[in-house]
């Protein structure tokens, strides 16, 4: 008998394998959903709307009724993979790359965060890898960025270069993070999609597939990122944000049924 493949990884998501002994494995409840056609990469949301992202193309939908509000959509050659956005301030800011191509760039783009024009590129120097979420914590950048040995990447590097980079507001890196192996085991082959500080202080990361997003601690100066919950999730991987009027509310999406999915995310104990 054929076993669909979400069930298969909905099964893997509860595995023991999943969390160390000491982090719990919780569940997501979900809330409701809104059809979005460029949901192909992640969402973010605002206060009265939600963002879908696609690899060249954003859409911003009203929160209450899902009606279409404005719409991107870029040239192929500037805007080859968009993966995720934040709201900061009046703008959408997006982290971007040339995924899957070579060499391997980098890139932060500004976009009106109501009318959706776009409002200049930064590209990242000296970047480790693939750029794919990044977001403004504690007076910083975040950013995570992707290696795929022979899918754009460097020759020789792979979902195991993973890192989290910590930028001041100029982008000179701080500090950087890797992954523990229990969590690059969950990514392989792939990278973490999607990233946000939670408003427990935790950092909530998404792999690419897998149904489950990772409540992580970031030990002060860098280092190697501690794993405090793994949630059980409705939606596989890609990018995620929090909703800022209900702060336990995360915006996640589904590629397949092209929908943002809201959750609730249940408190994590022992932050």
């Amino acid at each position: 008998m054929m076993i669909p493949l979400l069930a298969v990884l909905s099964l893997a998501a509860t595995s023991p394998s999943a969390t160390s002994p000491s982090a719990p494995s919780l569940s997501a409840e979900e809330v409701r959903r809104l059809p979005a056609a460029e949901a192909r990469q992640g969402v973010v949301a605002a206060a009265d709307a939600v963002y879908a992202i696609g690899n060249r193309e954003i859409g911003r939908y009203a929160k209450a009724d899902g009606k279409l509000l404005a719409r991107f959509a870029g040239d192929a050659g500037h805007f080859p993979h968009m993966n995720s956005c934040i709201v900061h301030r009046r703008e959408l800011v997006c982290a971007a790359s040339s995924f899957p191509a070579v060499p391997m760039w980098s890139r932060v783009e500004r976009f009106d965060a109501r009318t959706l024009a776009h409002l200049g590129s930064r590209e990242i120097a000296d970047a480790p890898g693939s750029l794919t979420w990044l977001d403004w914590h504690g007076g910083a950048w975040w950013a995570a960025f992707a290696n795929y040995d022979g899918r754009g990447g460097t020759p020789g590097r792979d979902h195991r270069e993973t890192v989290v980079v910590r930028y001041d507001r100029a982008f000179h890196e701080i500090a950087r993070w890797h992954f523990p192996n229990s969590i690059l085991d969950r990514f392989a082959p792939m990278s973490a999609s999607g990233g946000a500080w939670g408003p427990d202080g935790l950092l909530y990361v998404s792999g690419h597939d897998r149904p489950e997003l990772y409540a992580m601690r970031a030990p002060a100066g860098g280092g190697v990122l501690e794993l405090v919950a793994t949630i059980a999730m409705p939606t596989n991987g890609q990018a995620i944000g929090w909703d800022p009027k209900d702060r336990r509310i995360l915006w996640s999406i589904t590629r397949q049924g092209s929908e943002l999915v809201a959750s609730r995310i249940p408190v994590v104990a022992g932050r």
